[in-house]
């Protein structure tokens, strides 16, 4: 069995990331997303909120983790096989590929890069909480049950 691990911080889980996180469903026996906590980072949904976000998505098609600290760690703990990132951008290819080398050198776990499709390259996280707080639709950039709960979060 190929176990995939879909890290990020997902705040809040976009219609780029569930893309991303199904193609790789299609990919691997199984998939784990590892949601990120970083206290660094001012989040507007806790990890566990992030995480029940992708509960109802997905139901149970995938799980979902909250880590923090090294990635190799939490993929050695869940079993991971490999690491998938999307990439937007060139942006972010510069910066996955510097840290799948990392990766790479620290444990030998190799990272599988998908493309964002192109009608969801737009999409970040900051854009659609900057949007919602500001009053604007985040429809058709977010799940419905994300929509739902950035309306919730911001009444």
């Amino acid at each position: 069995m190929t176990t995939a691990l879909c890290p990020g911080s997902f705040d809040p889980p976009t219609n780029g990331h569930v893309d991303v996180i199904r193609r790789s469903s299609a990919l691997f026996d199984r998939v784990v997303i590892a949601v990120i906590d970083n206290p660094s980072k001012t989040a507007m949904f806790t990890p566990d909120e992030r995480m029940a976000l992708f509960d109802e998505i997905f139901g149970d098609t995938v799980e979902s983790t909250r880590f923090d600290g090294l990635l190799v760690d939490h993929a050695r703990v869940v079993g991971a096989d490999v690491v998938v990132k999307g990439l937007r951008s060139v942006d972010d290819y510069e910066y996955e590929t510097q840290m799948a080398h990392m990766n790479q050198h620290m444990t030998g776990m190799e990272t599988l890069f998908i493309p964002t499709r192109p009608e969801y390259r737009f999409i970040s996280s900051s854009l659609v909480k900057e949007i919602a707080r500001l009053g604007g639709s985040v429809a058709g950039l977010v799940p419905d049950v994300v929509e739902k709960a950035l309306k919730e979060k911001l009444s």
